[in-house]
This record gives C-alpha cells, structure tokens and sequence, in this order.
C-alpha cells in the first residue's frame, strides 16, 4: 500500500506549519463540494517571510535556484491551508492546479524553474496524485516584496453539502 500524505512528510521530516494570518481580507483557504482552493500563500516560516525582491540575473536579484526553494516554502504553506479545509493532510487525494507567481525581473523568464519549487514538493507528498496542471506568471510585484506566490486546488474524500459533510468512496 501507498504510503498516505501524511506518513510521506514525516519521512521526508516535515511538519506542516500553522496556517499564516491572512494579510489582508480573504480567507486561507475555501471549500466547495470535494474541492479545496487556497489563497496565494507566500514563503512565510514562523510569521517571517524569508525573502523580498525579484527573481532574476541581476547581482541585487533573488537567484532563480532560491525562488525554487522559496516557492516549496510557499506550497508548504499552501498544503497546511489546504489540509486545514480539508479535515487533514490525509484527506486530500488529488492535487488538480497549480498557480505560481514570479516577481520577475526584466527580462527574466525561467518562471517554470522556480514554480518547480513547488511541483516537485507536492509530487514528493502526494506521490502520483501530486501531478497537476500548472500556471507559472512572472508578474511586476507581489505582496510585502515576497519573489514567489503559490496556490494550489485539491479534491478531498469528502463532498461538503451546505453545512455537513459527506464521506467520498475512493474511485
């Protein structure tokens, strides 16, 4: 048997954080029916965002290789909000998209190779379920200065039907 979710992260030896405070007037994440949709989470770790600035070649520039890295902070962050909706980690069983923002830099346009960061981070915690369709955007700015936005779409085992919620046979 597959190892779940939640026994993948603790082999790779990641807890996944507390869901960061919104900043700003929307929700971390909402559910509709069986699906999870999370709000642009950024590279926080403990309240503290890791980096600012753009991602390019530039000597002031976040190098492409750390915005990788930043964007799996970012989806991790994502993943918590989304586990958070979904009653679990565990209940997730599908990773359906993938929206990466780049703060890019003139010219810069390697935006798939930092939004990686995260791909690679939900195929190792979801296994074949982590594969997903994918945006990656460069774009001119993000918020408080951060280099990367993930947000992610999931479907869960339950089907949420006004207020209770309904368990979902595995297909």
């Amino acid at each position: 048997m597959d190892a779940s979710p939640s026994e993948r992260l603790a082999a790779l030896g990641i807890t996944l954080p507390t869901v960061a405070a919104p900043v700003g007037a929307y929700l971390p994440s909402i559910r509709s029916g069986s699906q999870v949709w999370t709000s642009g989470q950024l590279p926080f770790v403990d309240g503290v965002l890791l980096r600012t600035g753009h991602v390019g070649d530039g000597p002031d520039d976040v190098s492409a290789e750390d915005a990788a890295v930043l964007a799996r902070v970012a989806c991790l962050n994502a993943i918590a909000a989304a586990a958070g909706a979904a009653g679990g980690v565990d209940h997730i069983t599908r990773v359906l998209k993938v929206v990466g923002y780049v703060a890019s830099a003139h010219g810069f346009t390697a935006q798939p190779s930092v939004v990686n960061g995260a791909s690679h981070l939900l195929a190792e915690v979801f296994g074949d379920a982590g594969r997903h369709a994918r945006s990656a955007v460069g774009v001119a700015a993000l918020p408080l200065g951060s280099p990367v936005e993930i947000e992610i779409v999931v479907e869960t085992d339950r089907v949420v039907e006004t207020d209770r919620v309904v368990e979902v046979e595995p297909s």
